[in-house]
């Protein structure tokens, strides 16, 4: 399949791994060409083991994954050099600086282009002679992203790449990754626990709790889709319950988080329904589970 004609950047079929207290378990979701995918959930949900699971960093139990058309398992030479990757941490020495990182990564990406690294260190405001152990949390992280980025990368898979950063860096960062995305042929994976990022540039959004994956929609859809009401305790028994997300109780009454956004209007025309947030509804989709089930 030539990667022109794909449709997902990442399809990920029934893919488990089992460790002693964690697995993944029969994940599936696909990131379509083009777009942003925000990749969440709290720490040790299994995002990173998803992302290594892409990568081909571990070994899988079951299930398949496909990156730019071709199975992750054994992608040619070409292709991952098509794939730029950030993860929480860099593997950089600490005494290299950026000309070094620079001569280094011409010798490793055969589609390194030089004039591109150095327009992001000056972007981003990173010295060219600092070596790296004189480098900041957030500068590190910049380097890293410039790097990702400076290869003629089709495919960026970002592991909390604005982790650190200040709000005023990390806005610049997003910025840059809109940018790189209006070229349709590119694609990003964004693993972030700062949820604003994901809703600020994100055009789907997939959950993973407890190494499975909850949804994996459209962000427009989903903040669509979805409301809260605020009701007496006693209201509640009189709402269908499947249109109940979850139930979040205070002295007050109840704060009911509801799907069917347009349905449940028509039914219920008694509530006033809010918007809601990515955030809101990924506590109340996992305190819901844990309810309902």
């Amino acid at each position: 399949m030539g990667i022109e004609r794909i449709t997902n950047a990442i399809e990920i079929n029934n893919v488990t791994k089992h460790y002693k207290d964690f697995s993944l378990n029969q994940i599936n979701f696909t990131v379509p060409k083009g777009t942003i995918m925000g990749f969440v959930g709290e720490n040790g949900a299994g995002k990173t083991t998803t992302i290594k699971a892409i990568l081909d960093l571990i070994h899988t139990d079951e299930g398949t994954i496909n990156v730019l058309g071709r199975d992750s398992k054994n992608l040619p030479k070409d292709i991952k050099a098509q794939i730029g990757v950030v993860f929480d941490g860099s593997n950089l020495h600490d005494n290299m600086n950026a000309k070094n990182i620079n001569f280094i990564m011409k010798n490793i990406y055969p589609n390194w282009e030089e004039k591109v690294f150095n327009h992001y260190l000056m972007k981003l405001n990173l010295p060219q002679d600092k070596i790296f152990k004189e480098y900041s949390r957030g500068m590190k992280m910049k380097l890293s992203i410039a790097i990702a980025l400076s290869h003629q990368s089709k495919l960026l898979i970002l592991d909390e790449a604005t982790s650190g950063l200040d709000p005023i860096i990390r806005d610049e960062i997003l910025d840059i990754f809109m940018e790189f995305i209006q070229d349709e042929n590119h694609t990003i994976l964004l693993s972030s626990h700062i949820i604003s990022d994901i809703e600020k540039i994100a055009d789907y959004v997939t959950f993973i709790h407890k190494g499975r994956i909850v949804f994996s929609k459209s962000k427009d859809d989903l903040i669509y889709q979805h409301g809260i009401i605020r009701c007496r305790k006693n209201d509640i028994r009189n709402i269908d319950s499947s249109f109940v997300v979850g139930i979040r109780e205070n002295g007050f009454g109840a704060e009911v988080m509801i799907h069917s956004k347009d349905r449940f209007k028509r039914i219920y025309q008694q509530f006033e329904v809010e918007k809601v947030s990515i955030e809101e509804i990924m506590l109340f989709v996992v305190r819901g589970k844990e309810m309902f089930e």
